[in-house]
């Protein structure tokens, strides 16, 4: 490893990037000098009234009312109210073009290579977004109502949700991979009005029947008052609601029932592995304005890009992509396995719809990398300046596979943040140098540290990641909730005032991020903390190893560290793969993170957004009880890891 960064942006480049000309405004603004991103964060924290107006504005956020002010009870957190008099329709933002722009481009995966998309223009977007809330304001649907999508990443799900918030009513979904117990955990705590649900899906070149699962859930919920079924396998219930008949009439006119800046806008779930999962409140405003930042500051998003991010629309990323219709770009939805029929499909895609900014998991990319895929000598990739990475940490072994098996001339962007606050704490900064293995920034006006177990920032040392001021797209709360006492338990107790997040981080000599996995799986043998990603970074290089899973196993008055191992097809569980193991952890890590168990399992129990289950496995190796084995993808998996011999000496 070289102390030389990976990727420098090209100086024409940074001239034309909107951050620039963010930073610009704020020195009029502000009557400062920026020397560089640093300075302006900082002013972006300690000035946040001045910078998240100037953010408004940059932004060109559409509203009945403007803000004269920007934020009430700064000094309260959680307890500040972001501008409190301001009027607004989330969906009015998102729909402000009405033209022949590509809106959505919507590929699947059993045409991803060759097959035409199925392209909607900004236009035809509101032409049926309006025959959706017709629909919806005729069956009662009013402001602060559920209205719930068990759906793929298609353009119905975009549309339904529009329809919704534009009606001021509330947003909430999962994807059709969830089974009956996992929707009914999720929507039956939030009793919607409406439901819309799909006939059944495709992935991996199977197509997936749920019409059965919908029909026993929507039995349950005493709320529902109906279900449009979306229809794509031919297996829709005789005499439903079909959503193609709905949208197939003339424009209905389109209104935006405006709404307050904090009012609810979405409700997302947590994992729901400890037991059901918690139901979060997200606002109007925070949500748009943070995603408004992160696109057109963080990610230089413009009309003139087609964004694509693989996910599905249980994972808070679906909610941060179609907010890329508020910059008019044009955004790409995929339904499918991203490696079906071949691993580097979605390379194919790139190069066809000519996508410039390429969305996916970390584990996506360690996977083609161990599979031999080299996107840079196999396809043209022209078209594509940004490569954005989440889901789990990525590794400085995916920095480095990225830019050299991809493409060399591309801002690689890992980003953190989560469902709590649909957005990110940390991510990319297209301006500056990106450095192996590290998250390049805090998000402007995101007050973020890492602090020890007394609470005190550290730099170049192991700590917590908190946030220690007010930022709009804080969680208004959990539902059914009251008290707030859910909420102050889940990021506020351990250091009032402050959020802590539960990811356990470091900040770099070079001012970035290093992400070491969650807090409640940190390994702590010896009284020593160890992230989990410490370990996978070296697990992961070795190549007859598919992927692994780590965790702590109480013994003997101590913890030790345990590995499981799923391995490449053909590739053989030996002595000689546990003494690699071993070596490259030692040499690469340090002694202490060197499991004292080693073994192999078929697969790894993972949540359905597709990240791996270490507290579920911590608990299966102890014979304790998994509480909610509804909300994983894969339960039957947890298994592999009962009753194991290898563990009881």
């Amino acid at each position: 490893m070289t102390d030389q960064p990976l990727w420098h942006p090209a100086p024409a480049d940074i001239d034309r990037s909107q951050l620039v000309a963010f930073t610009t405004l704020a020195e009029r603004r502000s009557g400062q000098k920026f020397q560089n991103y640093q300075q302006l964060h900082r002013w972006s924290v300690s000035d946040a009234d001045t910078f998240w107006q100037l953010v408004w504005e940059f932004t060109g956020i559409t509203a009945s009312r403007s803000a004269s002010r920007t934020v009430d009870n700064y000094e309260l957190f959680p307890g500040a109210s972001w501008f409190p008099d301001a009027r607004l329709n989330f969906a009015e933002n998102l729909l402000r073009y009405d033209d022949d722009h590509p809106a959505l481009i919507c590929v699947t995966e059993t045409d991803s290579s060759d097959g035409e998309p199925r392209t909607l223009s900004y236009s035809e977007l509101q032409r049926q977004v309006a025959s959706i809330v017709h629909y919806l304001r005729n069956r009662g649907v009013e402001p602060g109502d559920r209205v719930a999508g068990w759906l793929p990443n298609i353009p119905e799900t975009v549309i339904a949700m529009l329809a919704t918030t534009s009606l001021g009513a509330i947003w909430s979904s999962c994807s059709p991979d969830f089974g009956a117990q996992g929707a009914l955990d999720r929507f039956g705590q939030i009793t919607p009005k409406v439901l819309f649900a799909v006939d059944g899906y495709s992935y991996n070149g199977r197509t997936l029947p749920i019409a059965d699962k919908v029909l026993e859930v929507a039995a349950q919920l005493e709320s529902m008052e109906s279900v449009v079924w979306v229809e794509r396998i031919g297996a829709c219930p005789s005499g439903a609601t079909r959503f193609e008949h709905l949208t197939a009439n003339d424009r209905q006119s389109l209104t935006f029932v405006q709404r307050a800046f904090n009012d609810p806008l979405y409700i997302l779930y947590s994992s729901g592995t400890t037991g059901r999962p918690k139901c979060i409140i997200h606002g109007i405003g925070g949500t748009l304005l943070q995603h408004l930042k992160e696109h057109q500051l963080h990610v230089n998003l413009t009309r003139q890009d087609k964004l694509f991010f693989f996910t599905t629309c249980g994972w808070m990323m679906w909610n941060w992509l179609v907010s890329g219709l508020a910059t008019g770009a044009s955004l790409v939805l995929y339904e499918g396995s991203p490696a079906y029929p071949a691993p580097d499909t979605l390379f194919d895609m790139v190069d066809r719809l000519g996508i410039t900014l390429f969305g996916t998991s970390a584990r996506f990319l360690s996977t083609i990398e161990k599979a031999g895929i080299k996107p840079r000598k196999t396809h043209d990739l022209s078209s594509l300046r940004g490569v954005l990475s989440t889901g789990s940490v990525l590794t400085r072994d995916g920095f480095n596979y990225v830019y050299r098996d991809i493409k060399p001339e591309v801002h690689l962007a890992s980003i953190s943040g989560g469902t709590d606050i649909v957005s990110c704490f940390v991510l990319g900064n297209p301006d500056e140098p990106v450095w192996e293995g590290e998250i390049q920034v805090a998000g402007l006006g995101m007050a973020v540290d890492v602090v020890n177990e007394l609470g005190e920032p550290v730099r170049e040392e192991k700590g917590e990641l908190v946030c220690t001021r007010p930022f709009p797209s804080c969680p208004i709360g959990f539902w059914n909730d009251s008290s707030g006492e859910k909420f102050l338990d889940a990021y506020f107790r351990r250091f009032p005032g402050i959020w802590t997040h539960g990811d356990f981080a470091e900040i770099t000599r070079h001012g970035g991020f290093i992400i070491h996995g969650r807090s409640d799986t940190v390994l702590n043998p010896g009284g020593v903390r160890i992230g989990t990603a410490e370990i996978y970074s070296q697990v992961e290089q070795i190549e007859a190893i598919q992927e692994s899973i780590c965790v702590g196993q109480d013994w003997d008055g101590d913890v030790r560290i345990v590995l499981f191992v799923v391995m490449q097809p053909g590739c053989e569980f030996t002595e000689e793969v546990q003494a690699t193991i071993r070596q490259n952890i030692r040499a690469h890590a340090s002694p202490r993170h060197v499991p004292q168990k080693i073994l192999e399992v078929a697969d790894i129990p993972r949540t359905m957004s597709g990240k791996i289950v270490e507290l579920a496995v911590r608990e299966v190796i102890h014979g304790r009880e998994v509480q909610n084995t509804a909300a994983l993808l894969n339960p039957e998996t947890l298994d592999y890891f009962k009753d194991r011999e290898e563990l009881k000496d």
